[in-house]
């Protein structure tokens, strides 16, 4: 029996301009080298391969968890980092943290259920597995960050043979 193609898909909310290219110019500054193939985003479901087949599946499912949701105000204020546990820095999400755990909770369930290597913590990474001095810089230099938007939709995304995260639909939160 030939063997399906698979795909390696993603949901993410993506952050807004101008915030959005701040924080990836940060990360590029920092030396990550995924900066230009991972816009920022606040993750709800984790790269994750799925049989190429299931992607109608998949979208009626995220089109059926969107409706369920309404639209809510988000904060990103200040960093943090996953050390020394993971080499990670991140900016914070201040307000709208439950709001993402019960969206990320929908989104992994039906054809997305999966285990979670870690607890869910929404945030927005900046740096990864990047020297100790880098993540230090990065880490003290967003330290002020803030901005505050509303989230009215998430993406999927699809990884791309060349690496780089495209979006292939948006699901607008509240709506039918």
């Amino acid at each position: 029996m030939p063997e399906v193609d698979a795909l390696r898909v993603g949901v993410a909310v993506g952050i807004p301009e101008p915030w959005g290219g701040m924080l990836d110019e940060a990360r590029a500054a920092a030396g990550d080298p995924m900066a230009e193939f991972i816009p920022s985003h606040v993750t709800l479901l984790g790269p994750t391969d799925v049989p190429s087949p299931a992607l109608p599946l998949i979208e009626d499912h995220l089109s059926n968890v969107a409706p369920l949701f309404s639209p809510f105000p988000v904060q990103l204020r200040g960093t943090g980092t996953f050390r020394p546990l993971t080499q990670v820095v991140f900016v914070a999400v201040a307000a709208g943290i439950s709001e993402f755990e019960q969206l990320a909770a929908a989104v992994r369930a039906g054809p997305l259920q999966r285990e979670l290597h870690f607890p869910y913590h929404p945030h927005v990474t900046v740096a990864h597995d990047i020297s100790t001095e880098a993540l230090d810089k990065v880490f003290e230099e967003l330290a002020d960050f803030s901005a505050r938007f509303p989230v009215d939709h998430f993406t999927l995304y699809v990884h791309g043979a060349d690496g780089r995260w495209r979006p292939v639909r948006d699901f607008a939160l509240g709506v039918p």
